[in-house]
């Protein structure tokens, strides 16, 4: 199997910045579209797990957009083969005057679409 192929790593490199740009902005349009459109297609919070593209969508629209800046202090891309990838995040925000530690874990599929999240966790660390 072909691990950590230049040309794949480069590209996740490239478009991971357009998701945390639309996740801190509050993008809704742009994170949905960085999501599978699938009811197979999950994610799983602090405190909620969400189960298909219209349960995150809804989620999405309802999160408030106030105080989304996080600081990612490690990235880390993993591609086994061309096609599939996940991509890590340690990062930290400041929630209520504490800034709080976190962990964020992406798999993310190219289909005939383009590259698609399939699957994404966040949590906060105690």
């Amino acid at each position: 199997m072909l691990i950590n192929d230049p040309d794949t790593v480069t590209e996740l490199h490239a478009l991971y910045p357009r998701y945390e740009q639309a996740l801190v902005t509050n993008d809704v349009d742009t994170l949905m579209n960085m999501f599978w459109a699938s009811p197979y297609v999950a994610r799983f919070g602090p405190s909620e797990s969400l189960h298909g593209i219209n349960e995150i969508e809804a989620f999405r629209k309802a999160r408030s957009p106030v105080n989304l800046a996080r600081t990612i202090t490690r990235l880390e891309i993993v591609a086994l083969g061309k096609d599939f990838a996940s991509i890590t995040v340690a990062f930290e925000r400041d929630i209520g005057g504490q800034v709080k530690r976190g962990r964020q874990s992406q798999t993310w599929v190219r289909l005939p679409e383009g590259w698609r999240i399939v699957f994404a966790h966040v949590s906060l660390l105690p």
